[in-house]
């Protein structure tokens, strides 16, 4: 008799921790019917024990990924270790509403759950037990820093004016292509353009006037160029843009279509129209070339060149000699 109520205590104290304790628990047996549904797996799910119990899971949670899911209890049952799950492999096991305030802009709650073996006397597997842990505070922190890292990282790179990389972070990036061309041989052009009679435009205008121009430069650099181009602010109104995988010939289609852009689209800024050109130069990268600061001098050389046959042109470097190969919108 005493052996019976104490098991009864037992039995009574094992079920009050079950149920009062903050993690979701739930024993399933081999059939994946439910045996066991605590009070916090109730208060989130809104599926009272009795309503569950002896039913299978997978008609009340369809979304969960039955294969996915029953392949790590299989694991469980067959070699009786325990397996894991964090929320960075999967959100949730189970598509419970998110209620905490804290993180209350994250719809669902975020859960890593743990499977564990629920051995017989015989030392058999016929159930196993899902403990539920509720992180979302965890993962909200989780995010919210990575996000941060991710913007500070994107403002060091950042050009703030123009919203293109800063120099800094372009130059990495040419370097980066140069080393890959010098492997692999893939064909990249480099421009270098900047603004003509740019000083006259802050005289006239005013320096927001000035910095008007250079955003709108660089917007119509950001609608031009593909994806994989890559462009940056190199100072002041100087601007670098890498062609990936185009050859110098159709560098120069890219280079008079963003002229001529910019030569017929004029700038209105506090009711003054303002037009402005550009000179580009462009370079294809060469064997002989030794690296990609030499690439970025022969791309300047180019532009002078075409500064100094009257600007709003482009001109492709030829070594030894410079050859204008510009052709101005009013000319084709």
């Amino acid at each position: 008799m005493q052996t019976e109520n104490t098991n009864l205590t037992d039995f009574h104290w094992m079920t009050v921790l079950l149920q009062s304790i903050d993690v979701g628990i739930v024993v399933l047996n081999k059939n994946y019917e439910v045996q066991i549904w605590n009070t916090f797996m109730e208060n989130h799910s809104g599926i009272q024990p009795q309503e569950i119990r002896n039913k299978n899971l997978f008609e009340f949670f369809p979304e969960i990924p039955k294969k996915w899911f029953q392949r790590k209890c299989e694991a469980v049952f067959l070699l009786q270790n325990q397996a894991f799950s964090t929320w960075q492999q999967r959100p949730y096991l189970f598509k419970f509403d998110n209620y905490r305030p804290i993180t209350s802009a994250e719809k669902n709650m975020y859960q890593n759950f743990t499977i564990l073996p629920i051995t017989t006397l015989t030392g058999e597997t016929e159930s196993i037990a899902i403990i539920i842990h509720d992180v979302t505070d965890v993962a909200h922190s989780k995010k919210e820093l990575e996000q941060s890292n991710k913007s500070l990282t994107m403002q060091s790179r950042t050009d703030q004016l123009t919203q293109l990389n800063n120099r800094w972070y372009w130059e990495l990036r040419l370097e980066q292509e140069f080393t890959r061309f010098k492997r692999y041989g893939n064909k990249n052009s480099l421009i270098m353009l900047d603004i003509d009679h740019f000083k006259k435009v802050n005289d006239t205008y005013g320096h927001p006037a000035g910095d008007e121009v250079i955003r709108h430069l660089a917007k119509s650099i950001r609608q031009l160029k593909r994806d994989t181009d890559i462009a940056g602010r190199y100072g002041g109104e100087e601007f670098g843009i890498l062609l990936t995988d185009t050859d110098a010939d159709n560098a120069l289609i890219f280079a008079n279509r963003l002229r001529e852009i910019i030569e017929t689209n004029h700038i209105v800024y506090e009711d003054k129209t303002i037009e402005v050109t550009i000179s580009l130069g462009i370079t294809e990268f060469s064997d002989t070339t030794e690296n990609h600061e030499k690439v970025i001098s022969q791309a300047d050389e180019a532009l002078y060149v075409s500064k100094n046959n009257g600007r709003n042109q482009a001109t492709i470097y030829k070594k030894p000699n410079l050859v204008d190969v510009s052709i101005k919108a009013n000319h084709s």
